[in-house]
C-alpha cells in the first residue's frame, strides 16, 4: 500500500490509491490474496488443469477489479446486466461463462474504472 501525507489548512491528510481505501472501508486485510479463490495445484506431471485454472484466474481478476471499485457482487451484476447468481457462480469457479457474459462484465468494470479516474 503506497501512502502519502499532505497538510492543508493545518490538517494532515493521507493520500492512497482508491482500491486500498475501498479495501480498508470494507475491513478487508491489506493482503487480500487469502480472500481470493485458490489456484489449482499442479498434477503429478507438473501440468495444471486448464479449465479449473482458467476459471480461477478469471474469478480472481473480476474480484480484484470489483474490490478496487468498492462494489459488491450485486452492483457489478446489475451494471453489467447479468444475474447476480451468475456472477456469484463465476467468482466461485463453478461455471465457465460464455464470451458474451465476460464481455458484459469487462465493459462494466472498464467503464467504472474510467469514471473513477475522472
Amino acid at each position: 500500500m503506497s501512502i502519502q501525507t499532505i497538510e492543508l489548512a493545518g490538517h494532515e491528510y493521507v493520500l492512497m490509491p482508491k482500491g486500498d481505501y475501498n479495501r480498508l472501508r470494507r475491513g478487508l486485510p491489506a493482503d487480500t490474496e487469502s480472500e481470493l479463490p485458490a489456484l489449482p495445484l499442479a498434477g503429478p506431471d507438473g501440468t495444471y488443469p486448464a479449465v479449473a485454472t482458467g476459471r480461477a484466474l478469471l474469478a480472481r481478476k473480476i474480484i480484484k477489479r470489483r474490490w478496487a471499485l468498492g462494489w459488491p457482487q450485486a452492483k457489478l451484476a446489475r451494471v453489467a446486466g447479468v444475474r447476480p447468481e451468475t456472477l456469484c457462480r463465476i467468482e466461485k469457479r463453478h461455471v465457465t461463462p460464455d464470451l458474451a457474459t465476460v464481455n458484459k462484465l469487462v465493459a462494466a468494470l472498464e467503464k467504472a474504472e474510467r469514471d473513477m479516474r475522472l
